[in-house]
């Protein structure tokens, strides 16, 4: 099984929980590091090849719109549950937009999602 390699992205420079869970899950999390990481998540994803990126802010849109914008990576944004995140993947979304929820059982749950998706289950 190919491991998911998951770049996460925080305005405020959090996302070690979402990154504990995508690891529970047997995937790969990179936190960007800093504040406005979130800003960062377009090019943190090109520059790691990942399948699919985690920003997280106040609205839960600003790195994914920037993400969208610059790479064309399928977004969506402004989603406050773990479902909403769990139907964006099975809708071909790989930039994930939320409001703050750093949580281990989003990253657990997206990266199974994903596998699932993707026929990696």
């Amino acid at each position: 099984m190919k491991q998911i390699h998951v770049v996460i992205g925080d305005r405020l420079g959090k996302g070690q929980k979402v990154a504990t869970g995508v690891e529970a899950a047997g995937g790969k999390a990179t936190v960007i590091p800093g504040v406005a990481a979130d800003m960062k998540l377009g090019d943190a994803m090109k520059e790691h090849n990942a399948d699919f990126g985690i920003s997280f802010c106040g609205s839960g849109g600003a790195g994914a719109i920037t993400a969208q914008t610059k790479y064309g990576y399928k977004a969506r944004y402004g989603m406050r549950s773990i479902e909403e995140g769990e139907t964006a993947i099975a809708d071909g979304c790989i930039v994930l937009g939320f409001g703050f929820m750093d949580k281990e059982e989003l990253g657990e749950r997206l990266v199974k999602a994903f596998n699932k998706k993707h026929g990696n289950a």
